[in-house]
């Protein structure tokens, strides 16, 4: 494999084998990604659902979870794995099913928080995506249980689990936060 100055490039990661799928390319390295917790694991299994409900009913695009994404960040290729993203059949042709990773920029990237990250290094990573043509970051907090959300045309904004997720980037689109959360039960 080409390197540069040990650095892996993006034909490097491309050309591992498929144990690389655990991991992000980032500044050249490997990263591992974490493995989901249960609430994590939770959460993410019921937004995959309620979009991917979404697209099968407004036939716009695909639903994914833990598919890596092919972008630049500060002219460098990076190769984030998010939670899970949407994709329009616009940036991607519905005939499109190649077994890499996905090669245009998706609509929204969800990050839900895990154990040992923190709500700002998931704040930088938003920017990051916004700034490689994502339209929408959410950034799901299982444990304080908010939805931040962050685009290009405005500040973020905190949605709270009394609060309905709607957005003008997915039309039709309302999700109860506390279908989300799930209702606490006793004892927890």
């Amino acid at each position: 494999m080409a390197r540069t100055a040990g650095k892996l490039t993006l034909q490097d990661f491309l050309a591992l084998s498929q144990s690389s799928d655990r991991y992000e390319l980032v500044e050249g390295e490997l990263k591992p990604k974490v493995s989901p917790k249960y609430q994590h694991s939770t959460i993410q299994g019921r937004l995959f659902r309620y979009l991917d409900d979404w697209c099968d009913q407004q036939q716009v695009g695909r639903v994914r979870l833990e598919w890596g994404v092919i972008l630049q960040r500060r002219g460098v290729d990076w190769v984030p794995v998010p939670d899970l993203i949407y994709v329009s059949y616009e940036r991607l042709p519905r005939t499109w099913q190649e077994d890499q990773p996905c090669p245009v920029a998706p609509k929204l990237e969800i990050e839900i928080i895990s154990p040992g990250q923190t709500f700002g290094e998931l704040t930088q990573k938003a920017t990051d995506y916004l700034v490689a043509g994502i339209n929408r970051v959410w950034i799901v907090d299982a444990k304080a249980q908010p939805l931040t959300i962050f685009s290009h045309d405005s500040l973020p904004e905190t949605l709270l689990a009394e609060a309905a997720s709607e957005d003008s980037l997915l039309p039709g689109f309302e999700l109860p936060l506390v279908r989300l959360f799930g209702k606490p039960t006793q004892g927890s």
